[in-house]
């Protein structure tokens, strides 16, 4: 079957991406409006973009009332914190995607712990086994459905200490929360580990 892009629109098109480019990992990202009251929202359009210094992105569509709270928040206060759940935390971190008000707090709504930031004034998710401290880079625009890119760079990374080893993650005692087309998630499978190449 053969779809031409041009003849979908963007509901269909973003169905059709999000279940072909599977797995993804998510963004689990808390941040603070400029009221002051924490959100929380997951987002599995989510990669790192640069190493040094450490960046990562974020592409956080729009709704049909305009910016969703995380985007406006990060906007306001050029902060947030990427968190990385493990499966574990599979339906608070669902449960978070759920509309709210700008003024509820998905924090304080699901009652999860959190912790101060030593940089920012967003706080972390205690219980997430990574937390990245991130201030707000740039925000890049694209297509015409309202999809924008939030670059934040990485000012602290808070690991769980038994998950790092010579500044290597073991991936398998992370149990990282992959997300699937519609409300489908998955973990981990089978590992494979090939052989080392020459770059």
């Amino acid at each position: 079957m053969k779809l031409n892009a041009s003849d979908l629109d963007a509901k269909q098109a973003y169905k059709l991406m999000t279940a072909v480019v599977v797995p993804r990992p998510i963004a689990w990202v808390s941040t603070l409006s400029a009221t002051g009251i924490s959100n929380l929202a997951p987002f599995s359009y989510f990669t790192s973009v640069s190493n040094k210094p450490p960046m990562v992105g974020i592409n956080i569509g729009q709704e049909a009332r305009g910016r969703k709270d995380t985007a406006t928040n990060i906007l306001d206060t050029k902060e947030f914190v990427v968190n990385i759940g493990n499966f574990a935390q599979v339906e608070d971190l669902h449960a978070s995607a759920d509309h709210h008000p700008p003024e509820v707090s998905e924090i304080e709504l699901l009652g999860l712990k959190t912790v101060p930031s030593e940089y920012i004034a967003v706080p972390r998710l205690a219980d997430a086994p990574v937390q990245m401290e991130c201030r707000f880079d740039r925000m890049i625009p694209f297509g015409t459905a309202g999809s924008e890119f939030y670059v934040g760079e990485v000012i602290a990374f808070h690991v769980r200490d038994d998950l790092i080893d010579n500044n290597k993650i073991d991936s398998v005692a992370l149990d990282p929360i992959c997300r699937l087309a519609g409300p489908f998630y998955a973990k981990l499978g089978e590992i494979v580990r090939m052989g080392s190449r020459v770059r």
